[in-house]
């Protein structure tokens, strides 16, 4: 799989016509400057209070992403307030006190970016933030990928806002990529260490892509107005891409890292290295798609789901059931797809169907749920940069 050069992404911004040449000064291998950078007017600098208010209003439209994920039924095999899917070890009441126990985090990452903080600061703020989840679930992990997907919005938000930058996703993606891209990628480096049943360690993967765009505010009822970014694995201690420093032999890896390894799945660290392309690049067009079309608010969020499902090699699925399983969640997906999706007049009784299939093969495909969740809240950060 091919590695991410760092010193590439401003580059491809720029080619892609993403950003100005004049918000980036890409360097040449010789640390020359490639392209100089050209004079750019300086944001108002935000006050203590705005930064905080900022911040806090970010952090609740991240938490009820999470919120919408939840509520969202029928999503196979998933956690929801009708019942806990293929799991015995967590229910909707354990994802409430998993979402309250993040909000502070979610807060304080984006004041990170807000503050310019380099990622190590993030990576900071994502372990702890691991932490306080463990310590409010009894030790169940309901929220790894969002810590790391979510938690690289909001700083990236911070750091948009802090420069006058729209908070458009293309504009988050490219701001995301040129602050932290470079670290992102280092991030994402494949590391040589021992896995049983497996040679080496492997970078993890990205999503098959499709075009960007936007999708419907966040609510858990249809119709809501108020509202709200994969990595992959979530729930049954899958390594979803909570900000961990790498290093240690067999005992260090998580699940996910080992499901990495062992059938070159898709992971969180390239997943961030290249600016969180199963969302940008799948599930908001089909957020988008559903939109344009009419669909209902719960359409939307299940052709999203759908969609993610059909592109996203989940390591949380690996984990549960290994290639086999996987098979079987790309089958469902691509068939209800295939039939028109929500556009389909017996979509929730082939959804209800799904999950029923799933439940009995104990599979959860987490990752892609917590990319729903980035998705509706890259939508809610550009409803809230519109106001």
């Amino acid at each position: 799989m091919r590695a991410v050069d760092p010193r590439l992404v401003g580059v491809r911004l720029m080619d892609a016509g993403l950003v100005d040449v004049g918000l980036v000064n890409v360097r040449s291998s010789g640390g020359a400057a490639a392209r100089p950078a050209a004079a750019a007017r300086m944001p108002r600098r935000l006050g203590h209070g705005e930064q905080v208010a900022f911040a806090r209003e970010v952090a609740r439209l991240a938490v009820r992403s999470l919120h919408a994920e939840l509520c969202l039924y029928p999503k196979p095999g998933l956690v929801s307030p009708v019942d806990s899917g293929s799991h015995e070890d967590m229910d909707a009441e354990t994802f409430m006190r998993s979402m309250f126990a993040l909000r502070h985090y979610f807060k304080k990452i984006c004041l990170a970016g807000l503050d310019d903080a380099p990622f190590a600061r993030l990576k900071a703020l994502g372990i702890a933030a691991e932490a306080a989840m463990l310590r409010a679930t009894r030790g169940v992990n309901t929220h790894r990928g969002a810590i790391f997907s979510l938690g690289m919005l909001c700083a990236t938000a911070g750091r948009a806002r802090a420069q006058g930058t729209p908070l458009t996703p293309a504009a988050l993606r490219a701001a995301m990529l040129i602050r932290w891209g470079e670290e992102l990628a280092m991030h994402a480096a494949p590391e040589r260490r021992p896995v049983a049943g497996a040679a080496d360690a492997v970078p993890v993967g990205r999503a098959e892509g499709a075009d960007g765009g936007t999708s419907a505010p966040v609510g858990c009822a249809e119709g809501a107005d108020r509202g709200t970014l994969v990595p992959v694995g979530r729930a049954e201690g899958t390594e979803g891409g909570t900000l961990v420093p790498a290093g240690g032999g067999v005992a260090a890896l998580s699940n996910g890292l080992r499901v990495a390894a062992r059938y070159a799945v898709s992971g969180a660290r390239e997943e961030g290295a290249l600016g969180l392309p199963s969302v940008f690049e799948v599930g908001l067009p089909a957020l988008l798609a559903a939109r344009a079309r009419g669909a209902s608010i719960t359409e939307q969020r299940v052709e999203t789901l759908y969609t993610l499902m059909a592109h996203v090699s989940d390591s949380n699925v690996y984990h549960r059931a290994g290639p086999q399983g996987a098979q079987i969640v790309r089958d469902h997906a691509g068939r209800f797809l295939a039939l028109g999706g929500t556009r389909n007049p017996n979509w929730h009784a082939d959804a209800i169907a799904s999950h029923k299939v799933f439940m009995l093969h104990r599979l959860s495909p987490g990752g892609a749920a917590d990319l729903l969740a980035a998705c509706c809240f890259v939508q809610s950060l550009a409803a809230l940069g519109a106001k």
